[in-house]
């Protein structure tokens, strides 16, 4: 099996675990090829095709003699990321169409071979015209599911054509320097003298935004805990939450730690401030991740949802609730979203953020601030969120305007919404 077989039968493998198993790509490629290069062109098509999935997968159906449910899983994401290396790569589509017919017997499915070049033969002849027709739909042409797109129609019409066209751009490489250690203007010269292009970036003191993503390990100061990737919306957090030298902070939701470093290095690292995740294995990359930038913190695997789960905890000056979400203001990142999520997932998560708020603003200290944060675009995750439990804690006030980021071709950040509330001493 030549290379290029081999990395569409790897990619044909992870859409088919995202789309049929909903396994995240991120679980299905983390432990691909040990060759970087391979890895790399695997990862590519992979995620290439979950962008392009729910506009690719309806211009095969046309092609079909079949309903697709009744075509193997396997052959069925292999037909979708043959497709997808049709139309948005630059090899030839005879070698695209050769590659996949090898590929069904590498699949286990040699018996589908001339289905499968019987079909993308017609693809490569009549997607176009296919497209023509299906691209009418906005959902279709922006590869969004149906029902977000109906969400958004509502809510931000607007804007809905910048923000699902911004959900299938590449977002930039962002980097947060750690401004206690350096400045901005050190840290891009560093970038310059090793060939990285780095801008900075209006309105977010401590981001660089690389010109062309690079390894981390090619950054100057990684190592050393000068540099770290982070998008400039999730950069906002310790800004807006502002934690002051000898405070308690409480970071609930904390993994991978990005913020939780940030917190420390925006206080010059004296605070006492307690980590929380509720799953072990994020809980030690935060752990990880602050032994690199040589920070410190407490760290506890808790699960927030329980109103008695800082019963032991002291109250807290600052406390941020980065929740669990949707992430449909991240979907330029990890396409995979747009195929996993269901609309049902959406109130559940909403039960789940006013529980995890309930339990933190318990322990919030009287005058102290707490900064809700999604990386949602959906109200539903938002601001009806922060109404809710402001209807049943009186004790809360929001305090200013809520920031909406809004992902789109032109955004300079990923989709995040922040609200910042503050607890009346008592009376």
């Amino acid at each position: 099996m030549n290379e290029g077989t081999a990395a569409l039968v790897a990619a044909a493998r992870a859409v088919h675990a995202v789309a049929h198993e909903r396994r995240s790509a991120d679980d299905v490629l983390g432990g691909a090829d040990d060759d970087r290069a391979e890895r790399s062109a695997v990862r590519a098509i992979a995620f290439g095709t979950l962008r392009w999935y729910l506009r690719l997968a309806p211009a095969i159906a046309r092609l079909l003699d079949r309903p697709a449910a009744r075509i193997a899983p396997a052959v069925h994401a292999l037909l979708v990321t043959a497709a997808h290396q049709i139309v948005y790569s630059r090899n030839a589509p005879q070698g695209i169409v050769d590659a996949a017919v090898d590929a069904t017997r590498a699949l286990g499915a040699a018996r589908a071979s001339g289905f499968a070049n019987a079909v993308l033969r017609r693809f490569v002849r009549e997607h176009a015209s296919l497209f023509a027709q299906l691209d009418a739909d906005p959902a279709v042409r922006h590869a969004h599911p149906r029902w977000l797109v109906d969400v958004l129609e509502r809510e931000v019409p607007g804007q809905i054509e910048d923000v699902l066209a911004g959900g299938n751009v590449r977002a930039p490489m962002t980097l947060r320097v750690d401004l206690s250690r350096t400045t901005r203007a050190q840290a891009q010269a560093a970038c310059a003298a090793r060939g990285i292009a780095a801008t900075p970036l209006e309105g977010y003191a401590a981001a660089l935004v690389l010109e062309t993503p690079v390894p981390v390990d090619s950054l100057p100061g990684f190592a050393e805990g000068w540099l770290s990737v982070q998008d400039a919306g999730a950069q906002l957090a310790a800004v807006l939450l502002a934690p002051e030298p000898g405070m308690r902070v409480l970071d609930a939701c904390a993994a991978p730690g990005g913020k939780t470093a940030h917190l420390l290095e925006v206080a010059g690292g004296d605070l006492d401030l307690l980590a929380v995740d509720s799953d072990a294995g994020r809980l030690a990359r935060v752990g990880r991740n602050l032994e690199r930038l040589g920070r410190h913190a407490r760290l506890a695997q808790l699960d927030l949802r329980d109103p008695a789960a800082l019963a032991g905890e002291a109250p807290f000056d600052r406390i941020l609730v980065d929740a669990p979400c949707s992430a449909t203001g991240v979907i330029r990142r990890h396409p995979d979203i747009k195929l996993l999520r269901r609309p049902s997932d959406i109130a559940a998560f909403a039960r789940t953020q006013l529980a995890i708020l309930g339990t933190c603003f318990a322990r919030l200290a009287p005058g102290g601030r707490l900064l809700y944060a999604t990386c949602s675009i959906l109200a539903a995750e938002n601001g009806r969120v922060i109404e809710r439990f402001l209807d049943f804690e009186r004790g809360a006030r929001l305090a200013g305007t809520a920031v909406q980021l809004w992902p789109g071709v032109r955004a300079a950040t990923d989709g995040f919404h922040y609200a910042s509330l503050t607890k009346a001493p008592p009376t």
